[in-house]
């Protein structure tokens, strides 16, 4: 099929060029028995030019561009110069006319085949830079580039084509090296955080279990413990769970909503046993904004929110809920009156597994705030932390678009 089209596009290319020839001796005035004989000459050359094309298209295949370029600069002054001398014995041309212009001619083919090695030498260093960093690439190496490439509107596209197509990679690499950091340490801090909450639970078990305590208020102490224990096993896990299987892309696409203040009292009310054991006070202040509309999702936000602050709140503190609006966007802040936050440690609260407690002592497995950055990112928002200038506290404010 493809030497068909060849043959095809060189015959088009061979009738063309005699058709303009015609019409070229046509337009000098040329009539009758001059148009044929100019007709007898071009016949043959139409079928020289055909079967030397592609005889050079079989013979060049496999060859470098330099001697592409010079060979078709050479078909050209060759049929030139046979063009000449058939005229020059048909007796239209002189013979000093003819040798003039055969002067000419040769010039003209040195200087083309100048041109051709020059442009090829162009071709071959965009070619070679693309070979080398192609193998490059399949080395390993997904930092090599091609760069700018002066060899052409097809080349330039291939170079920008495999440069983009190699910083798509290295991302990829990188996303990958990252996830598999984090798996790593996934394992390494549940691991750890799941030993605490279980052992607790087998040493209590166990002591019910060979009646080392049998007495109610022993009993009903150890069960508080292991419920506690449980309680902590619990968030990790659903932290965990629902960090590995957060989807972007489905929570853009949501369109559920709920009122802000329903939104609230549904976090609030997942703290609220806990804030009483340690005789905190919950205030709300959700303003003229209590009925804006939000995903059902910044619930959970909310909810990390508050047991971060909740956790961090010594005795008879306060904890802070409150909202705004600012232009289009809805602001929403916890703040609380505890010890605040180190300030090498504010650029990194929000890293998965990241405990400001260098120990690890407290429930959890650091994932609750990176949670909460990740689905409110997902909702084309911001979060940010900083500690309360005027009094002891941290603030963590959240903006969503209305």
């Amino acid at each position: 099929m493809k030497s068909w089209r060849t043959f095809v596009v060189v015959a088009a290319v061979a009738v063309v060029g005699a058709g303009g020839t015609l019409i070229a001796a046509l337009a000098v005035g040329m009539r009758g028995d001059e148009l044929a004989h100019l007709l007898a000459f071009l016949a043959p050359a139409a079928a020289a030019t055909i079967v030397a094309s592609l005889a050079a298209r079989w013979v060049l295949m496999r060859a470098p561009f330099r001697q592409r370029f010079v060979a078709v600069a050479l078909v050209a002054a060759v049929v030139a110069i046979a063009n000449l001398a058939a005229l020059s014995r048909a007796m239209f041309v002189s013979d000093h006319d003819a040798t003039l212009v055969t002067v000419l001619l040769l010039y003209a083919t040195g200087a083309a085949v100048a041109a051709a090695l020059v442009l090829a030498r162009g071709t071959n260093e965009a070619v070679e830079r693309l070979d080398a960093t192609a193998a490059r690439l399949g080395a390993g190496d997904l930092s090599a580039r091609v760069g700018e490439v002066a060899a052409g509107r097809e080349l330039e596209r291939l170079a920008r084509t495999l440069d983009d197509m190699a910083a798509r990679l290295q991302q990829a690499q990188s996303r990958e090296r990252e996830a598999e950091l984090m798996r790593r340490d996934l394992i390494t801090t549940i691991s750890h955080d799941l030993r605490t909450p279980l052992a607790s639970l087998r040493a209590m078990v166990e002591a019910v279990e060979d009646r080392v305590v049998d007495d109610p208020p022993s009993l009903a102490r150890y069960a508080s413990e292991m419920r506690r224990s449980v309680d902590q096993l619990v968030l990790m896990v659903d932290d965990l769970f629902e960090l590995t299987q957060l989807d972007a892309g489905a929570i853009q696409a949501e369109t559920r909503r709920a009122r802000l203040d329903d939104v609230v009292r549904t976090a609030v009310a997942a703290v609220e046993l806990q804030a009483s054991e340690k005789g905190l006070e919950l205030v709300q202040d959700l303003g003229p904004v209590a009925d804006a509309a939000c995903s059902p999702r910044f619930a959970r936000v909310l909810q990390n929110l508050l047991s971060n602050a909740v956790r961090h709140t010594p005795t008879d503190g306060t904890v802070t809920i409150e909202a705004g609006r600012e232009g289009d966007r809805l602001r929403v802040a916890v703040e609380d009156t505890g010890e605040g936050i180190a300030p090498g440690d504010l650029s990194r609260v929000f890293e998965p597994f990241f405990r400001a407690d260098p120990a690890r002592s407290g429930p959890g497995a650091g994932l609750g705030l990176a949670l909460a950055k990740r689905i409110v990112e997902a909702l084309g928002g911001r979060i940010s932390a900083e500690n309360r200038p005027e009094r002891a506290g941290s603030r963590f404010q959240v903006e969503l678009p209305l």
